[in-house]
């Protein structure tokens, strides 16, 4: 279709896209079109094909046979060499942010696109200065020369949005590919994003946006595209969507209680803290009890975050007291190894960097932590090993069923199941969780939290950080709100809602700012 001056409408058609590895086949001839103009959303399961068809998009990946695709009307040999989506007009946020870490956040930014003056040479003036604008409209006051692998995962993620967004800025009719780009964000700064995605849409730009987050798909997109293992389900106008209706899309089923119900804890301390303290983290104190289930939470970088890998030993503290089962540890003694056998479980946010070996195989990886048990005379009993990692993959639902799997082939959601799998199995007292849904559709989020209820009932006790406000009134028997790296409120009982989370949130942050400033 065309308007009048000529120009198509369907800024990239892509049609019969299906790859296949090995003998397992991922994607299955799905076709895709984004309009000018458009914000189009794509969905689906933690491996339903979404990543794969970004990856094909990007180059990263070669489509099986059949596969056609056209962009603004012109038909686009397949498959594409890395540098030609860029070529096309195309910008893409990853999902694994796509950044060089030991590079610098100007060279992250421009390289490629510096601009020269006589004899080739580069203002870098006027390039620091385009690159500290673009990261000022995002909130971020951080020096061009700065290297990547210095900066946070929420300031990454920024950047790597602002040079999407930068390469956009001047390309008539550009197509922008943002695939989950708020899970690292702030509140404030996902509504800076999500708005700044609105104007380019309305300058005629297609958006093509991947997340996990039904609300930003309800309320941004214009269509929604679902895949289902692999297979395209519905291409349909969001506006006759429903989040019920979505969700059965998306999962081929109704799913009745996204939630499953609290039990009561009452049991005694298992861990204690008292003015723990690092370099990171200002004094903390709380006492966790037997089958308790606690929140952590607050507005990006207000120090909630730090918790769990202090209470893990990961960031070492450098005074205060903790007991883990009437064990005291001396300020700098705890160490990771020591919170194991402490009983002290860790799931980290950045599970392919901290919490799993993405070269390794998903049974190494779910045995790694209870290794030692399946020796027997000095011999690896691997039959043995073999039988329990299938159980455990069918008990946490992990697709596909491959204990020989690459786990850095697995989606994140699936990486998350193997870990939790890993974890409860080594039955530990208490369970450390960073944001474990983070990157997770609708059915795997509804597992995790069956299996964090579950646990707890069965007398683990669970600390929860993380800023899904909703997930964690519906899963916590109480929640520490932090501002500025203290606890500036407790919430439980009928008071634990979502709203009142996100109120205590910004009210705190809003108090600690007025005070500063009088």
């Amino acid at each position: 279709m065309s308007d009048s001056g000529g120009q198509t409408d369907e800024l990239l058609v892509a049609s019969g896209w299906s790859k296949t590895f090995g003998p397992r086949r991922v994607l299955s001839d799905v076709a895709l079109t984004i309009k000018r103009g458009e914000i189009h959303g794509l969905v689906g399961q933690n491996g339903s094909g979404k990543s794969t068809f970004i990856k094909i998009l990007s180059g990263f990946h070669n489509p099986d046979d059949g596969a056609r695709l056209q962009v603004r009307g012109d038909d686009v040999d397949l498959p594409l060499h890395p540098g030609r989506p860029h070529e096309l007009g195309i910008a893409f946020v990853h999902q694994d942010l796509g950044l060089i870490e030991s590079a610098t956040v100007l060279e992250n930014m421009r390289v490629g696109q510096f601009e020269t003056g006589p004899l080739w040479r580069v203002s870098w003036a006027q390039e620091r200065a385009r690159v500290r604008t673009l990261l000022e409209s995002f909130g971020m006051s951080v020096s061009p020369d700065t290297p990547v692998r210095s900066l946070s995962q929420a300031e990454r993620a920024l950047l790597a949005i602002a040079r999407a967004l930068d390469q956009v800025d001047h390309v008539e009719n550009a197509i922008l590919v943002l695939d989950e780009p708020t899970p690292h964000l702030s509140r404030e700064a996902a509504e800076v994003l999500l708005t700044r995605v609105r104007e380019i849409a309305a300058k005629g730009a297609g958006v093509l946006l991947v997340t996990h987050s039904l609300s930003e798909i309800l309320s941004l997109t214009d269509r929604v595209t679902v895949l289902r293992d692999g297979a395209l389900v519905d291409t349909a106008s969001t506006a006759q969507l429903t989040e019920d209706r979505l969700i059965e899309l998306i999962v081929g089923f109704s799913l009745d209680n996204l939630y499953p119900d609290k039990a009561e804890s009452a049991g005694d301390v298992l861990m204690r803290a008292r003015g723990l303290t690092s370099n990171v983290t200002a004094p903390f104190s709380m006492d966790l009890r037997r089958g308790e289930v606690v929140g952590l939470t607050g507005l990006l970088g207000s120090g909630w975050e730090q918790i769990p890998y202090l209470l893990f030993g990961a960031t070492p503290s450098s005074a205060g007291e903790l007991t883990i089962n009437e064990q005291a540890f001396a300020p700098g003694t705890l160490t990771p190894g020591a919170a194991i056998r402490a009983g002290v479980a860790l799931i980290p946010s950045n599970r392919p960097v901290d919490g799993a070996v993405a070269g390794a195989t998903v049974i190494e990886n779910l045995t790694l932590t209870t290794l030692r048990k399946y020796f027997a005379g000095g011999f690896l009993q691997k039959r043995r090993q073999l039988s329990d990692v299938r159980e455990q993959l069918d008990v946490f639902d992990v697709r596909p069923r491959d204990p020989h799997a690459g786990m850095g082939t697995l989606s994140g959601g699936n990486q998350q199941k193997v870990l939790l799998a890993k974890w409860f199995r080594s039955d530990p007292d208490v369970l450390l969780l960073h944001e474990p849904t983070q990157g997770v559709d609708i059915g795997a989020r509804t597992q995790i939290f069956e299996h964090i209820r579950a646990a707890a009932v069965d007398g683990t006790s669970i600390v929860i950080a993380s800023g899904e406000h909703e997930d964690l009134a519906a899963l916590c028997d109480r929640v520490l709100v932090f501002c500025d790296g203290v606890v500036t409120a407790e919430i439980a009982g009928a008071e634990l809602t979502a709203g009142r989370l996100s109120e205590q949130s910004l009210r705190t942050h809003r108090a600690v700012a007025a005070g500063a400033a009088g």
